[in-house]
């Protein structure tokens, strides 16, 4: 499979889901069994202006190689047709871009890198 024959918005269609798994899956770890508790926790995550936030701190702090900014750079540049009311279309893109990167992890099979950047995502940046 040629990754870079992938439509870029199917990389963050899979993407999106692998990181919302994550997220369940790091919650869930920190024992939160109540689905209402974990729906809100998860919203610290999920949403479009969190997506932003992580991708462009992942970008300011060098975590990324050079293949994965262009990944980055290809979801934010796709062309979308339509985006939540709730956010900017700008928030949008850049957490578009952040689904393509999980996404793209995930289909060249680097379940490491992924798990890596999700302990700065839980973790925090320094």
């Amino acid at each position: 499979m040629n990754i870079n024959q992938i439509n870029i918005l199917v990389l963050a269609y899979i993407g999106d889901s692998v990181y919302e798994t994550k997220v369940r899956d790091y919650l869930i770890s920190l024992g939160y069994n109540k689905v209402n508790r974990l729906q809100t926790l998860s919203l610290n995550y999920v949403t479009a202006k969190k997506q932003c936030e992580f991708i462009n701190k992942f970008i300011d702090n060098n975590l990324l190689s050079e293949e994965e900014i262009d990944v980055v750079k290809r979801g934010r540049n796709a062309k979308v047709y339509s985006h939540p009311k709730n956010v900017d279309i700008v928030t949008y893109k850049w957490a578009t871009a952040f689904e393509c990167l999980f996404g793209y992890l995930h289909l060249i099979n680097n379940e490491e890198r992924i798990n890596e950047l999700m302990n700065y995502v839980v973790g925090g940046f320094k």
